[in-house]
């Protein structure tokens, strides 16, 4: 049993820039020697939290990139810090946190980022992970066609203020649809998760996502109602680092090894590509 969210440190990954369209970030590599998983930090950057997911999916076999978007790579997480980075980020040119039906800058650069891993890595595709307020941006990677499994861990751009930010999915009503024509008549491509008291992941998005992308979507639910039984509590947000514990029968965790169940299932070599 533990008490606290498994960590992880830089050790082993190697940096290096990544340039396309318009931006440059610097990603970090390690591989696992199987398909590619481009895994997107949560604020305030790449946190040992998101290094412990990361390390994770390395130990599953997958060849993992993480763009550094913001913040100190490899850096703790306090709550300042998070405060700082997210008001920068927030009003970014890049990210768009406040537009509903937006097309965000960065999606053009993890779509051309991902279609890059893929030509690197065996399989028939590659997976996006993003978690919190990269969430969304999953999403919109999978407009490519490299892209065949999105991972959406409690999406949080637009920011939720107001009825229209709720129901906005995070993506332009282009791209959704992009997502929607690539996937039509193949079950479970986009994964979402969150907790069911989490408003910074509004159900509202989620009934969006159901209703616009069908079967393509599957939703991974976790109880932070009051009294709930594995005791999150009220503010429980982030699904595969923050609240994850290593025990046997742990609602995250189960849901991590559901996440990983996904990409394996997707991105398994001679997965039939359906509905591109």
């Amino acid at each position: 049993m533990t008490s606290k969210a498994p960590t992880s440190d830089l050790d082993g990954w190697i940096p290096s820039p990544f340039t396309a369209a318009g931006l440059t970030h610097t990603c970090y590599e390690k591989s696992g020697g199987g398909p590619g998983v481009v895994l997107l930090p949560e604020l305030p950057g790449i946190s040992p939290e998101v290094l412990g997911l990361a390390q994770h999916l390395v130990d599953n076999g997958f060849t993992v990139v993480i763009p550094s978007l913001f913040g100190v790579p490899g850096k703790a997480g306090t709550t300042l810090r998070t405060a700082l980075v997210g008001l920068r980020v927030c009003i970014s040119k890049e990210f768009r946190a406040f537009a509903c039906n937006a097309r965000r800058p960065v999606a053009d650069y993890l779509r051309a980022l991902a279609h890059d891993l893929n030509t690197r890595t065996p399989g028939p595709g590659v997976g996006v992970v993003g978690l919190c307020f990269t969430g969304g941006f999953a999403l919109a990677a999978a407009v490519d066609d490299s892209v065949l499994a999105a991972v959406m861990s409690q999406p949080s751009v637009p920011l939720a203020l107001g009825a229209s930010r709720r129901a906005d999915p995070g993506v332009s009503d282009e791209e959704l649809q992009a997502v929607a024509d690539r996937h039509q008549g193949t079950a479970h491509c986009v994964l979402g998760l969150r907790f069911s008291e989490d408003r910074m992941a509004p159900e509202e998005r989620f009934a969006t996502l159901h209703e616009r992308l069908g079967d393509a979507f599957r939703h991974i639910p976790l109880d932070s109602a009051p009294n709930n039984p594995a005791g999150f509590g009220k503010h429980a947000h982030a699904v595969l680092t923050h609240e994850l514990r290593e025990t046997p029968g742990h609602p995250a965790l189960e849901a991590r090894e559901q996440v990983v169940a996904f990409l394996n299932s997707r991105l398994a070599a001679g997965t039939p590509q359906a509905g591109l």
